[in-house]
């Protein structure tokens, strides 16, 4: 089985991605930000980790149409949101801290999640507005777009980190990702 792609955005908790993914017996690599578009294509499947700002996202933008499922993790969400023609601004509420997500669509990449679920998240920066041609999956009080996801392009993103121990069942997140990647999501 060909390896996951974990793209490291300098972010914290990256490391966490591939070791989920490993202690799932799911192959994965981590790889620069800065890896040309092309060595991507021997992966089946992108994770665009979080990170500190976007000016340090590399070259995110551009996996974003290799024809292998992507997903998004916190500033990974955002540099699909921003590459699509959606928008990225501050939140209103900075750091990271648990936040309870209203599960609008529980299918996909969020297929088997009950209608609320527990999460870590930061806030610092959020999708303001969620590209054309995407889905809101999930929301917050906090921020109005927690989860998106274009199933025709199957390129996905949440705000929070479902590596975390404090994400109640985060690795759900990982095994629809994977599903995702091995037969074209089909539940």
């Amino acid at each position: 089985m060909q390896p996951l792609a974990v793209v490291n955005n300098h972010g914290q908790f990256n490391h966490l991605i591939l070791r989920s993914l490993r202690d799932m017996d799911l192959p994965a690599e981590m790889v620069p930000n800065t890896t040309v578009p092309e060595d991507l294509d021997r992966y089946r499947g992108i994770i665009l980790g979080g990170g500190p700002a976007m000016e340090r996202a590399g070259r995110c933008r551009d996996y974003l149409d290799r024809g292998v499922p992507v997903l998004g993790i916190c500033l990974g969400l955002q540099v699909i949101a921003l590459a699509r023609g959606g928008s990225v601004a501050p939140g209103s509420m900075g750091g990271y801290g648990m936040v309870e997500v209203e599960v609008l669509s529980p299918t996909g990449i969020l297929a088997g999640y009950p209608d609320r679920i527990q999460v870590w998240a930061s806030h610092m920066d959020e999708v303001k507005k969620v590209p054309p041609g995407y889905t809101l999956l999930a929301r917050s009080r906090i921020a109005g777009v927690e989860a998106i996801a274009s199933e025709e392009d199957r390129i996905y993103g949440v705000q929070w980190h479902p590596e975390v121990s404090h994400s109640v069942n985060g690795r759900l997140v990982f095994r629809n990702f994977d599903r995702i990647c091995r037969d074209g999501g089909e539940e």
